[in-house]
């Protein structure tokens, strides 16, 4: 499904989310998948002989083979900095899945050299690209009362490197941040420890100078899985499912002539979609156009920010 006049793309990483990129990529029109890298030679070439492209465990040589002007970074979180910095430095447009790198400083860094270079960086918050939060993105005007939000899930070894922060939490914060627009005014966070050396639970209660407030609780050892999120304006309260992604829209209850209350729920048709496809589509059209994409490296740093701030507060108390 390529056509003269494709963005030539490759994936580093192809694990478990690497894999889907890859996919992703061979599907969408405008990309034309050019190789895969990954550490591991079997897995690289299982995924290179499925898609019918090269595989590589080296990514020098695979840039230098196959010229590749846009690459998905899915590999570990701790070596996000070394991998993208090296390609940003040769003016590669990326998209680098979330947390953006491990630390500020690193992210800091590695925004200078985009900026430096050129080049596009998108930050993989794929939740952004859920049509029931892009929903909210219009609909809401001022900074909601309050959001609470719910994330969790059965345990799965496949998340071995970072705790439930970084590995879900992080989704949550970005959207607060993309949809409470003032400064934070303060922070209380709590988190255990029970099937990792990292916290698999934690609670985050952000306060914003706006009055705002944020509840977000993440799990990986729950019992069921859980993507829900709740969203108090001064008139509506919405309910979001990001697995469905629906939205609930509870407007304010109504008198009647009689004196009772009415309440009205607004059910929106939403166009449902594969988010990571959506965003992977946004990261070739800003490619392709030269613009800065919807979740950019400033994003990423800030979200990455208020979850180191979180994690110093669990750590603390350990």
């Amino acid at each position: 499904m390529n056509h003269v006049g494709s963005i030539r793309v490759g994936v580093i990483g192809v694990g478990h989310l690497g894999r889907i990129h890859a996919r992703i990529y061979k599907e969408l029109m405008g990309a034309k998948l050019v190789g895969v890298v990954d550490s591991s030679l079997s897995a690289a070439e299982e995924i290179g002989a499925q898609y019918g492209v090269p595989a590589y465990t080296d990514v020098d040589r695979f840039v230098g083979e196959q010229s590749p002007e846009a690459i998905s970074v899915v590999v570990p979180t701790v070596a996000h900095f070394d991998v993208a910095s090296r390609l940003a430095r040769q003016g590669i447009h990326l998209l680098i899945e979330k947390p953006v790198t491990s630390t500020v400083e690193q992210a800091s860094a590695l925004l200078d050299i985009a900026r430096d270079n050129g080049i596009v960086l998108q930050v993989g918050h794929v939740e952004r690209f859920n049509s029931a939060i892009r929903y909210l993105d219009g609909e809401i005007r001022n900074d909601p009362l309050c959001i609470q939000s719910r994330r969790q899930g059965p345990f799965s070894s496949r998340i071995g490197d970072v705790g439930v922060v970084l590995d879900l939490m992080i989704h949550d914060i970005d959207i607060v941040l993309s949809l409470v627009k003032s400064e934070i005014a303060a922070i209380n966070a709590m988190g255990r420890k029970i099937r990792t050396n990292h916290e698999d639970l934690a609670v985050a209660q952000i306060a914003f100078e706006s009055g705002a407030v944020a509840d977000i609780q993440v799990s990986r050892v729950a019992e069921r899985r859980l993507r829900q999120m709740d969203v108090m304006c001064r008139d509506k309260y919405y309910s979001v499912n990001f697995e469905t992604q629906d939205v609930m829209v509870h407007h304010a209850p109504q008198t009647s002539a009689a004196g009772s209350l009415i309440e009205v729920i607004e059910h929106p048709l939403l166009p449902k979609g594969e988010p990571l496809k959506q965003e992977l589509q946004h990261f070739m059209t800003c490619v392709r156009e030269g613009r800065q994409p919807l979740v950019g490296i400033s994003d990423g740093k800030r979200a990455l920010q208020v979850a180191v701030d979180i994690l110093k507060q669990i750590h603390f108390q350990d």
